[in-house]
């Protein structure tokens, strides 16, 4: 009996720790996974800059081995499209001007750009004005604005000397020659698509089976402004990242004022450095307000301290003021907005968040420009037309060019994919359906985003750039932006 106990006894013990030799292994290996997660897991913080108004052949038209503007064996470019106010062909022509006046950029000005493919409607679309500079080029006043065959600025392109740091951003990490803006339309629906993949009108602003799709906003009563109750019903990412418990911010001008009007500004702030609500659409989704998420929506300046003290959230949208924006037409030149989007990249790089962070540097729409690629056809809403792209990670590839079909839903695809377990703005799945025709993110006919990183490599180091000559180093030509009514639509 004793002897039979024993052995019970010493069974006992030898099960147990045959139980927990057999465990340890799976506890370190979670632990091991936990330390050292994989893939697009290395990705703490996603960050979107997204600027305003410019098309990749505007900017990098003359890139490296970009699919950038057409040429022949000789080099001379071989896109000379009509320009029905002087009676000839204007080919692209380089500009030293920071400033610009660009072209309108509604859905009709989209259509007659693209014309069926050709391409070649970007001077037709602009509106025959008598104190236009492309109905008058000769003007003294019009001589920043058109190339050396009296072509509009349309038909402008810049180059490594305009943009250098935007230039160095594509050698050292990947620039994208195929991304396109999500709709063709003009900058609201634009940041509509950006946070939520569609862009629409809901007659019940708490009902979002109420909505439909719409692209053109013509009606300012169709439109959420500071200081009015959300109107856009329909569901966004920001719900899926709240239901998921997944941080998120917005980032906006110093002097933008939600609660308008009647607010305070910031003391010492620059009144011209507001975000338009147009632009900061967050705020307008009733979700938004029902989680009373209004608080994250911060300044640039809170951004900067944020990076520095390593509390980025896990996803964030940084989106310029007015003099910033690099808009056609705006208070500030494209210097403006380059050394504004090197101050927030800096502000990055050199904090703690810098090698588990992914920033995705846009435009949201190509503000009148000339492109000569044709947009894909995805749905009746889009795709508008291409805009530059540019990954800046320590995990992004050096000096790729990813020639991947991409839009602003690849952005929304990699969120979902990173942050909430691949959970799609789904009618049938996310929960709160809504009528939307086409669930972007799940469409084949985009690449995939993730082949600009590789995540095997050890984490590259920061690449902190110097501010380009700013407002100071070219003077705004004639035309002030009032005088000028350019800020389209």
């Amino acid at each position: 009996m004793y002897r039979s106990r024993t052995f019970a006894g010493l069974f006992a013990l030898v099960t147990a720790l045959s139980v927990a030799f057999a465990t340890l292994p799976a506890a370190q290996a979670e632990k091991h996974k936990k330390a050292d997660p994989q893939g697009i897991f290395k990705l703490d913080h996603l960050i979107f800059i997204v600027q305003e108004n410019r098309s990749f052949d505007q900017y990098f038209g003359t890139f490296p081995h970009a699919d950038g503007l057409p040429t022949n064996n000789a080099g001379h470019f071989t896109s000379c499209i009509p320009n029905p106010y002087l009676g000839h062909c204007a080919p692209p022509y380089h500009t030293s001007s920071i400033w610009q006046l660009g072209g309108p950029h509604g859905h009709p000005q989209s259509v007659m750009d693209v014309a069926g493919g050709h391409m070649n409607g970007f001077i037709r679309a602009l509106p025959d004005v008598s104190s236009k500079c492309w109905v008058h080029p000769k003007k003294q006043a019009c001589r920043s604005y058109v190339g050396p065959q009296l072509q509009p600025d349309v038909m402008s392109y810049v180059t490594r000397r305009e943009i250098p740091n935007y230039w160095a951003y594509a050698k050292h990490f990947v620039l994208q020659d195929h991304m396109f803006a999500s709709t063709d339309s003009w900058t609201l629906p634009s940041h509509l698509f950006l946070v939520s993949g569609w862009a629409a009108l809901c007659s019940h602003r708490h009902n979002p089976m109420s909505c439909r799709s719409d692209i053109s906003f013509q009606q300012k009563s169709e439109r959420w402004g500071y200081g009015t109750p959300p109107i856009y019903a329909w569901t966004s990412i920001m719900y899926l990242l709240d239901k998921a418990g997944v941080s998120w911010g917005q980032y906006v001008g110093n002097a933008t004022c939600m609660t308008r009007p009647g607010c305070t500004l910031p003391p010492g702030a620059n009144p011209d450095d507001t975000t338009a609500s147009s632009h900061n659409v967050v705020g307008g989704f009733t979700t938004v307000a029902a989680h009373h998420d209004l608080g994250n929506v911060q300044t640039h300046k809170e951004f900067v301290k944020d990076a520095a003290a390593g509390r980025l959230p896990d996803v964030s949208w940084v989106i310029p003021g007015e003099p910033e924006s690099e808009h056609p037409g705006s208070s500030g030149s494209i210097h403006d907005g380059e050394n504004y989007v090197t101050r927030m990249i800096n502000a990055v790089m050199k904090g703690p968040d810098w090698n588990s962070t992914a920033i995705f540097l846009t435009w949201d729409e190509w503000g009148g420009f000339y492109d000569h690629v044709v947009p894909p056809n995805v749905d009746h809403n889009g795709l508008g037309l291409r805009v530059p792209g540019i990954v800046i990670s320590p995990y992004a590839k050096e000096g790729k060019i990813d020639s991947q079909t991409l839009s602003f839903d690849s952005y929304l695809k990699l969120i979902e994919d990173r942050f909430l377990a691949g959970q799609r703005l789904d009618p049938q799945t996310d929960g709160r359906p809504d009528p939307r025709p086409t669930v972007r993110e799940t469409l084949s006919r985009y690449g995939d985003i993730t082949k600009a990183f590789d995540f095997s490599q050890p984490p590259r180091g920061p690449l902190i750039l110097a501010p380009t000559n700013g407002f100071l180093d070219q003077p705004a030509p004639p035309f002030s932006r009032v005088a000028r009514p350019n800020h389209w639509p």
